[in-house]
Parts: structure tokens; C-alpha cells; sequence
């Protein structure tokens, strides 16, 4: 089955990317959205995902990796809702920012602008490559 590739969302004030890289790994809780959730079950072991910091600072900063597929969020008691484990792949070489994103053509049907509430989002090859792209070079 081929790789898919996502985006997660996470405020950089409670959980930055930076913290990830020295964690190694995470469990990806707290979501509470159906399609997001939904999202999460679908993710595969080797799955690429965006890491997005949201609210400060709106850009993606770096990589991970699914390195476990979907399991109960044991945050909760509430059998609804399930967790995904992240691995921290690296960081761009340089942030890419939602205006930026927003104002790339290759990026206009992205579901970050589409669906720009969403937690969890699914990102075609094109965009993922694009936004790899867009991060190795200097700003």
C-alpha cells in the first residue's frame, strides 16, 4: 500500500515541535473532531506527516512519522476517540507559513486552507513535496 502523507495541528506553546525532537516520539492525543478522528484510524505505520504550529507563529516546522497506528486515546475513558505515535523525522531547514502556503498555487486545494479548523488533515504527495520544497530553501 502506498504511503499517505497528513498534517497535524498543535500549538507551539504547549507542545512545540522542538520538544517532540528531544522526546523522540509522542502519542497524538486530545483530539475530540470525528473527521479528525477518522483521520487518525486511517493513518499506517510509515506514514509521513507536517508538523504545523498553529495559532503562534501558523507554519510548518518540520516532519514525523507514524510509528504506531491508531489505539484508545488513554487520555479518556471515552471509547470515541483513539491516538496515533509520532516520531519526530527532522525539522525544515526553514518554517513555512500559512501565508505563504496560502499563496502558492500548487497549495490552493489544500484541506489547511479548505478546512483550516481541522486537527488532523490528510495532504496529497504534491503538497507534502511542495511544502518539503518550499522548506529547504533559505527564506
Amino acid at each position: 500500500m502506498p504511503r499517505q502523507y497528513w498534517l497535524v495541528k498543535q500549538e507551539p506553546t504547549k507542545y512545540p515541535f522542538s520538544q517532540l525532537q528531544k522526546d523522540k516520539k509522542t502519542y497524538w492525543d486530545g483530539v475530540r473532531n470525528y473527521q479528525a478522528r477518522n483521520n487518525l484510524q486511517a493513518m499506517k505505520k510509515g506514514d509521513l506527516v507536517l508538523y504545523y504550529h498553529s495559532v503562534v507563529g501558523t507554519e510548518v516546522v518540520g516532519i514525523c512519522e507514524v510509528v504506531r497506528e491508531s489505539y484508545p486515546d488513554p487520555t479518556t475513558s471515552d471509547e470515541r476517540w483513539v491516538v496515533v505515535d509520532l516520531a519526530a523525522k527532522k525539522a525544515l531547514a526553514r518554517p513555512v507559513s500559512l501565508a505563504e502556503i496560502k499563496s502558492d498555487k500548487t497549495l490552493a486545494d489544500m484541506a489547511l486552507i479548505k478546512q483550516s479548523r481541522l486537527s488532523v488533515m490528510p495532504v496529497a504527495k504534491k503538497e507534502f513535496d511542495r511544502i518539503l520544497q518550499l522548506g529547504a530553501k533559505a527564506a
